[in-house]
Formats: structure tokens, C-alpha cells, sequence
């Protein structure tokens, strides 16, 4: 038998099919170590034939990898398949997306461990009453059954092993499951779907269109319809993929998917150890399990037979991927939801822009909850001008608003939340002499201060500095902390209110796989007063006793210098407002701006999501800007800048000639240093685009992709290669979610 192989090399000069003679056991889809280019490489199995243009002679032999099934389905090898083709880069790099990165490295296994089980009676069993051991590991095994050989061994030393070798003691290899979040299940009550939430569940199921759009205020119940639309796909044997934005949300989810399905929901993200990833994987493919939730990378679950895909929070900027290929997870998902005819659902109370367009026109069926599921009203939200703040000598982190709503709101037993989307103490340490601003010796951005770590760290690299006593340009001794961040809140909350518990949430204080889930759960049962955090906090979760929330510098992303500031920054209050009033207690909400006049900020405080959308839609139009164009960043990366500017020449004089030939197609074209131009020591420039005819996308793939067989570009594709050599990296970003 001939087997069709890629080999496992991210690289255009080796993606391509290689044949190999195999055994019987291999398959389509098995994974393979193979004799290629003087070592012994890992591959995928992509097809097998009978025969080959090559001379069976001259074939090499590959070697299946101990898996007990093909690691990859067939939707998968032909999902991967259109991921390259659409993308323009090696198969080898979209296969991977559907194996953990261990499991490819074959740095772990399945954990088996040795379990004894009683062959005879205990009554049956000649021992010695001097074999204290085998009396005691005998009687143990009587009473308690088939038991784990090393906790047998540490109560009873030797006595296992003397029993197997009498032939009373079976003992035989199990394979342990390694369940990231045991015991986190609650009990599950029964639900039942309000009048709105069935007409929807019913809505979705009987349109037919593929992409359905739930629209629906924060509170409206849509979780409770994604889960009913799970356990309908669970009683037609089919399976599930829940998506969402956060690994923060996840486990709260896992919770009442576990609560409602028990082991049939299995949790996939960056967080699980190799262990825990590689079972959960595994029980995904073996079917075991049939519902998947998780972050991005969820979508390519080795989960076969959908029945529904569920996109949590649509609008949110992590569906996109920053690594290579840079898929949208949109995109995988509706090519998953086509090749298995079900259903794609789309939820958010903040729909994107483009997404929202795309079901006004019809493409999408759109579904609308416009009441809160206990029909209590939104909470009322209060602008506090901090402009007046300042001028009455308020220059504090708080309005006297929200100072006021805060002690209203402990003094009564409640919870607050206070937003704000900046971590650390102090933004940034300035020279009041020379203006010197301390930065990143490998990264082109500013250094925030730590106040807990006593340290500078750059929220790029995860580099710390020791913070300077005198200002190392020009010995001055007048150094500020300007800004701040989520640790100086928590301490100025701490003297305002000495007697309320804080809990910070935000990426320093939420390491390791239950470092959200910890930080969540104390909130949830109300061991503290006040939650600070960034946007972690801002969307998914339900905290009944939350009634007042505090959004901090509402305006701070307002004004970046992207076309989607004032869409994220509707988005963002409208979601953290909604966190606040959920149960039975009326809700508020203060924001505190510097610009209370803005038109973006009216609709936000109104909940009037379609205002919004109306102004907006006719500013893009009027600007040609997504969705009635399609922005293209090249972006070029790399050690050594002379190198580095090398590729970007050759890459903007081929794009450049494109722009050339097919201007009436381009909005926009121009070179130019990424927004920040240095980041972990690796130069970045970019060559920016805006088309209005999409049929030049492939070509600006294929230049780009034509690129990597050049001299100056020989590991176009491989980040890996690209981290450990001064090789220069380009990618290619169809409407980049960070422009700024």
C-alpha cells in the first residue's frame, strides 16, 4: 500500500505530496514519521493508493505513530485543505491547527496506570497469617474492589505483587483521564424556555440559512437557547461546538454545560496542561465526548456529525487569529457548518458591524431578544463629566458620582465592578527634566509600572526592569508615574473603603488554568465587595448581586487611530453596563468620560444599538471604509532591519506593480512603519491596502507567498524558524483587528 504524505515541515519548498509504502494499519488521516532529507521527520497521512509514479523500489517505508485511531478525520484533512488554499500557505501549517502542539512534538501520551483486581474468593486464598501485606492487600481488594497498584503498594509494600505471582491478583494497565476541572459541576435544576426564547430556538431551527444572528440585549437568555439547541443536537446523536471569546468565560460555561450534560462537554484552550489538553482531545475524537467549548481554537475540534456551532460574542477581536495561517474563525466555522449541513450561530447584544449588515441585507437570519429574560429594565446609566471633576479638584481616579454609588452600594450588602481596560499601577515612568519616558529594550513601547513586583514590565514581551531611582538620560531625579492601571485602582479603593473585600482580574492575576475560574468563583459566592478588572470582566458573566458598575476612562479607546474605535468602544460600555442589575435588584451604571458630548457614548448610555449602527454604517459608506471595502495589511518581521527592509522593498515593488495594473480596484496603498515598529527584538514594517474589488486578494497572496522561495525570505512561513534565525517573516491580514 502507498501512502500519500505531508511531512510535518512548515515550508513552500517541501509542501507537497511524498509517497511512502505503509502497512495494513495505516490510514488516511494516521500520523506518520517518515526518512526525509537525511532524519527522520513526522507527516500526515492524506490519502492511500495502490500504486505510485515512483518505483516501489526506490520508496521509503513510514512508521505509523502509536495512535489507536487516524488523529484526523476526513472534514478535517479537507478543511485543511481549503484553509491552505484560502490562506496561501503549507498544508503542513493548517494541519496542525487540529493537533495539540504536544501531541505533534510527542511530548505526551496517554497516562496509564496499573490497576489489581481479585481472581479468587478471599476465602479461597491460601496466605500465610505471617504475609501481613498480602492479607492486607487481599482484604483490601474484597472490600473495595479493583484498586490502583501504587496506592495498594503504599499501604501494603510487596503484597500486590506476591498475590500476582500466586495467581489471586489480576493486574492490568487503565488509562487515566486527566479532567481539568473536576468537581466544578453544580447541580443542574430544570429549565424551562421562556415564550421570546423558544419563538428563537424555533426561528433558528427552521430557517434555512446556514449563519443565524442571535441579537439580543445583555441578560436576554441567549446562553439558556445555545444550550437548548446543544441538548437537541445531543438527542439526534450529533455534536456541538460552543465558542467563546475568553478563556476567563470558560470554565463558568464548562459549568453549566457539565451541570446539564456531564461528561459529554469537554474544554479545549492555552490554559490546560499538555496532559489535560491531550485527553480532552482524545476524548473529543473518540466521541466519548460530543460537545466542545473553548476559545478560538475550539473550532477545530476533532468533533465529527455537527449539529450547531455557537459563536459567543461574535463581535469580540480574539475570533481572530495573529499567528500564522491568520484565519477568522468565522470563516473556519462556516466552512465546518457547510461540510456538515448545520446550523452557525451567531450571539452578541453588540453585533459587529459587518456581521449586523450582513443580516439586514439577508445574507444572515437575524433574531432579535430586546427584553432582559426577567423583564427587569437595563440599568440606568450616569455620565460623569470628568472635565467638571478636574475643575472642582477632584484628581482622583473617581468621580464624586461614583464615590457616592459606591458607598450606597456597600452600605446595602451589593456588589460593584469597575472596569478598566489597563493593567499595572502606573501607565508609564516620565522625567519631569528631560521628558524622558523609560521603554522596552526590545520592544518599541513604553514600560508600565508593577507596584506589587516593584518592577517595569512590558506588556509586550513580559520583560521587567528594575525601576530607576535617577532618570538614566539625564541624571535628574524628578521621575513621575503618569497614568493608571488596574493595581493603583484596587489601592485607592483600598483606602477609600478599608472595611470591602477587592478582587483584581486581569492578566497578572490570572495565571494558570484556574487562575480566571478562582478570581470568578470567590466573586460569585460573595467573598468580596468590589471587582476591578480589564475587558476580561466586560462580557459572559452573571453575577446575581452585582448592582452597580463603574466604567473608568470610558473614552480611552475613542480615539485610536482605527476605524472600529467607536464601534469597540459601544461595544465595551454596553457590555460591562450589562454585567450590572441581572438579578432582582435594579441596576446602575456610572461612566466617567472626557468627551460626554460624543455621539457615540448617546447611544451607548441609550442602549440603542440600531442608532448606532444607522450612524456608523453611513460614515463607512460615506468613507469606503469594511464592510464596503477590505482592509490588507503585509506585514513584514524580522531580527535584522537591513534584512528586514530588504523583503519589504521586494514584496512593495511586486504589490506595487499589482496597484499598478489594477488601480480602479484600491482605495489606498502605501508602505510605511508598523504602528509600533519593534516588538521582542524583531523589526516590523507593513505595506497597508484598501480594495474595493476583492478579486486581487489571491494575487496579493501569491505575491507574498512567492516571497518565501526567495533568498531573503526563507522561512516565510515558519514562526518557529523565524524565532530562532534572523529569517524575515511576512504575513498577510485581511482587515487586521489592531490597526493602532
Amino acid at each position: 500500500m502507498i501512502a500519500e504524505v505531508i511531512v510535518d515541515i512548515a515550508s513552500g519548498e517541501t509542501d507537497r505530496i511524498y509517497d511512502y509504502l505503509c502497512g495494513d494499519e495505516t490510514q488516511a488521516g494516521s500520523r506518520v514519521r517518515v526518512p526525509f532529507g537525511g532524519k527522520v521527520v513526522p507527516g500526515f497521512v492524506m490519502r492511500l493508493k495502490e500504486t505510485s509514479d515512483c518505483p516501489t523500489e526506490k520508496l521509503k517505508r513510514a512508521f505509523p505513530c502509536p495512535d489507536e485511531r487516524p488523529a484526523l478525520n476526513t472534514e478535517c484533512l479537507a478543511l485543511a485543505g481549503k484553509l491552505a488554499a484560502r490562506y496561501r500557505v503549507p498544508m503542513a501549517l493548517c494541519l496542525r491547527l487540529f493537533l495539540p502542539s504536544e501531541m505533534r512534538a510527542g511530548k505526551v501520551r496517554e497516562l496509564k496506570k496499573n490497576y489489581a483486581s481479585l481472581l479468587v474468593p478471599l476465602s479461597e486464598m491460601k496466605l500465610s497469617r505471617t504475609a501481613k501485606n498480602q492479607l492486607g492487600a487481599a482484604e483490601y481488594l474484597a472490600k473495595n474492589g479493583k484498586t490502583e497498584c501504587g496506592f495498594l503498594n503504599g499501604l501494603f509494600p510487596g503484597g500486590v505483587s506476591a498475590l500476582e505471582k500466586k495467581g489471586y491478583v489480576s493486574v492490568a494497565k487503565e488509562q487515566i483521564l486527566r479532567d481539568p476541572y473536576k468537581g466544578m459541576e453544580s447541580a443542574s435544576a430544570e429549565h424551562v424556555l421562556t415564550a421570546d426564547q423558544r419563538a428563537a430556538v424555533e426561528k433558528i431551527k427552521s430557517d434555512g440559512r446556514t449563519v443565524q444572528l442571535l441579537h439580543g440585549v445583555t441578560g436576554s437568555g441567549k446562553t439558556e437557547i445555545y444550550l437548548t439547541l446543544i441538548a437537541e443536537c445531543l438527542k439526534e446523536g450529533k455534536s456541538s461546538i460552543f465558542l467563546v471569546p475568553e478563556i476567563s468565560l470558560t470554565p463558568q460555561m464548562l459549568s453549566q454545560l457539565r451541570a446539564r450534560f456531564g461528561r459529554n462537554a469537554a474544554i479545549m484552550h492555552s490554559g490546560l496542561s499538555a496532559g489535560e489538553k491531550f485527553d480532552e482531545w482524545w476524548r473529543m475524537r473518540s466521541g466519548e465526548a460530543k460537545i466542545a467549548i473553548g476559545a478560538r481554537s475550539a473550532v477545530f475540534s476533532p468533533l465529527e456529525n455537527l449539529g450547531v456551532i455557537i459563536v459567543d460574542e461574535e463581535h469580540d477581536s480574539s475570533y481572530s487569529s495573529e499567528t500564522a495561517p491568520r484565519y477568522n474563525t468565522f470563516d473556519v466555522a462556516y466552512l465546518r457548518a457547510k461540510h456538515n449541513g448545520c446550523k452557525l450561530v451567531l450571539g452578541s447584544a453588540t453585533p459587529a458591524v459587518d456581521t449586523y449588515k450582513r443580516a439586514v441585507d439577508g445574507e444572515f437570519n437575524l433574531i432579535r431578544l430586546d427584553k432582559r429574560i426577567n423583564q427587569k429594565p437595563l440599568p440606568e446609566i450616569t455620565i460623569a463629566d470628568m472635565r467638571r471633576e478636574v475643575r472642582r479638584g477632584n484628581n482622583s481616579a473617581f468621580s464624586s458620582v461614583l464615590k457616592d454609588e459606591l458607598g450606597k452600594c456597600l452600605s446595602e450588602g451589593n456588589q460593584a465592578i469597575l472596569f478598566l481596560n489597563r493593567r499595572g499601577y502606573s501607565q508609564t515612568v516620565i522625567c519631569k527634566e528631560c521628558g524622558y519616558v523609560a521603554k522596552c529594550e526590545a520592544c518599541d513601547v513604553s514600560l508600565t509600572y508593577h507596584k506589587d513586583e516593584d518592577c517595569l514590565k512590558c506588556h509586550y514581551c513580559g520583560a521587567k526592569y528594575r525601576v530607576p531611582t535617577v532618570c538614566p538620560d539625564c541624571g535628574g531625579h524628578k521621575l513621575s508615574y503618569a497614568g493608571t492601571g488596574t493595581q493603583r485602582i484596587v489601592a485607592d479603593l483600598q483606602k477609600l473603603y478599608p472595611s470591602a473585600k477587592i478582587l483584581r482580574m486581569d492578566n497578572d492575576t490570572t495565571s494558570g488554568k484556574e487562575g480566571h475560574y478562582k478570581i470568578l468563583k470567590a466573586f460569585g459566592e460573595k467573598r468580596a465587595d468590589i471587582l476591578v478588572g480589564t475587558q476580561m470582566i466586560a462580557k459572559g458573566h452573571d453575577f446575581p448581586s452585582v448592582t452597580l458598575v463603574g466604567i473608568l476612562d470610558a473614552d480611552m479607546s475613542l480615539h485610536f487611530s482605527d476605524y472600529r474605535s467607536g464601534e469597540r468602544t459601544f461595544q465595551l460600555i454596553t457590555q460591562v453596563a450589562g454585567r450590572s442589575g441581572r438579578a432582582e435588584e435594579k441596576g446602575r451604571v456610572v461612566l466617567q468620560t472626557f468627551s460626554p458630548e460624543n455621539d457615540v457614548l448617546r447611544y451607548a448610555v441609550a442602549y440603542d444599538y440600531e442608532g448606532f449602527y444607522r450612524n456608523e454604517i453611513s460614515l463607512r459608506a460615506a468613507t469606503m471604509f469594511p464592510p464596503f471595502s477590505k482592509i490588507v495589511r503585509v506585514l513584514v518581521t524580522g531580527e535584522d532591519n537591513k534584512k528586514t527592509v530588504e523583503a519589504l522593498r521586494n514584496v512593495y515593488f511586486s504589490l506595487e506593480r499589482l496597484y499598478t495594473e489594477n488601480a480602479e480596484k484600491f482605495l489606498f496603498f502605501n508602505k510605511m512603519h508598523a504602528p509600533i515598529k519593534r516588538i521582542q527584538n524583531k523589526f516590523r514594517y507593513q505595506v497597508l491596502m484598501r480594495i474595493s474589488n476583492t478579486s486581487v486578494l489571491p494575487e496579493i497572496y501569491d505575491i507574498c507567498a512567492e516571497a518565501g522561495n526567495r533568498d531573503a525570505l526563507p522561512a516565510v512561513y515558519d514562526a518557529c524558524a523565524a524565532a530562532r534565525t534572523r529569517d524575515v517573516l511576512v504575513s498577510v491580514e485581511e482587515n487586521p483587528t489592531n490597526l493602532s
